[in-house]
Formats: C-alpha cells, sequence, structure tokens
C-alpha cells in the first residue's frame, strides 16, 4: 500500500476493508479494518505533532510512511500507521477491526470481553491482539504487525464523520476525518439501531 503519494485522508478510507495480521510470537491474530481516523500533522490541533512538536514520545511519526506509532492513552495501547514522505509527521489512527476468527485466546486477553466489545475500540483489539508498546517505530510488514492486502474486503460504503474524543480543537473537532464502515457492528459506538449483520457492509 502506498502511505507516501497519497493525502492521508485518502489513505485513512483505502485502510477499511484491509486485513491487519499480527504474531505475539505464540498466537497468531487477525481481522479487517472497518474504523480509521486522520491525522494531519503540523496544521492539526488534535494531532500529537502539532506545531510540530517533536519530542521522544514521537519520533516515529517523523518517519517515513508505513511506520507504526504506537503510543498508549488512558492505559490504552494505540496503533498509528504513519503516511507521508520522512518528516512530515501525520498518520492514521486504527480504531476498530472485524476479527477474521474470533479466538479463545483473544477473549482471555480481553478478560472475557466477548461479542462486538471484544474489538470495537482503539484499545480494545490491541488488547485483545495483545500487543504491546514494543510495535512502535517498527515498518508494516517487516515485524510482527503485517497487513496483508491479497486477502483484503471492500466496504459497501463509507461513513465520514468527525473524529472521536478531540474536544476544544477549534475546526479540528469537527473535520470529518474518521471513515467508517457504514452498519459494521465493530465499529466503535455504533448504535445498535444502525448496525447490520457485518457480512452485510462488505462488498460480495
Amino acid at each position: 500500500m502506498d502511505f507516501v503519494h497519497r493525502t492521508t485522508p485518502e489513505i485513512a478510507r483505502d485502510l477499511l476493508g484491509v486485513k491487519i495480521e499480527f504474531d505475539d510470537g505464540t498466537y497468531q491474530f487477525s481481522g479487517y479494518i472497518v474504523e480509521t481516523e486522520a491525522y494531519l500533522g503540523a496544521i492539526d490541533q488534535a494531532a500529537h505533532s502539532y506545531n510540530r512538536r517533536n519530542t521522544p514520545r514521537v519520533q516515529s511519526m517523523y518517519k517515513e510512511g508505513g511506520t507504526i506509532y504506537a503510543h498508549v492513552m488512558h492505559t490504552h495501547l494505540l496503533i498509528n500507521f504513519v503516511t507521508q514522505l520522512a518528516g512530515e509527521p501525520q498518520g492514521v489512527l486504527i480504531r476498530a477491526v472485524e476479527p477474521e476468527f474470533v479466538t479463545a485466546q483473544m477473549i482471555e486477553n480481553r478478560n472475557g470481553k466477548d461479542g462486538i466489545d471484544l474489538t470495537n475500540g482503539p484499545g480494545k483489539w490491541t488488547r485483545a491482539f495483545n500487543m504491546t508498546m514494543a510495535l512502535d517505530g517498527f515498518k508494516l510488514n517487516e515485524g510482527p504487525l503485517s497487513i496483508n492486502l491479497k486477502e483484503r474486503k471492500y466496504p459497501k460504503h463509507i461513513v465520514e464523520s468527525p473524529r472521536i474524543g478531540i474536544p476544544n480543537k477549534g475546526e479540528w473537532t469537527h473535520k470529518p476525518l474518521r471513515f467508517t464502515v457504514e452498519g459494521n457492528p465493530y465499529v466503535s459506538r455504533m448504535k445498535k439501531s444502525e448496525m447490520r449483520p457485518s457480512e452485510t457492509t462488505w462488498q460480495s
């Protein structure tokens, strides 16, 4: 996947349906991305690299597109894919994943949580997949975390909406930089009335 020559919102849209695979050294986990958010770097008040903030915590954001930027928020591990050329700190947050297969180990990793609650949030799916901060700075497909474009799915419809949990960021609070697979039950904060069977949210 091209993480350099397209805009970050374009990449965030295109990641929907991509198969994500992780090997923790003992178990393998996989699923399909159903929710992303684009963060546009120096100009984006909601981005960790706003105003070109460059601290040890965000060094991975300044690497070449396709690098993994991992960070912890409220004890939850969040995974981002860096976009653009090195030195241009933009990225895409992977907010939710539909599991390819639900395994007993995933449920154990989530302390017994099952169903859509297993992976319907940015800290939930990383916990289910047993990910750690050690992923920070790895390139995709060059370590334990990979994306599989050959076995990807394609959404029937994509919804654009404001990002979640970034109040008081001026116009950036409201920009439609969140992308979701319409109706997919694994999308975070999906209303029950809007949920559809997951298989019906993908192109056949």
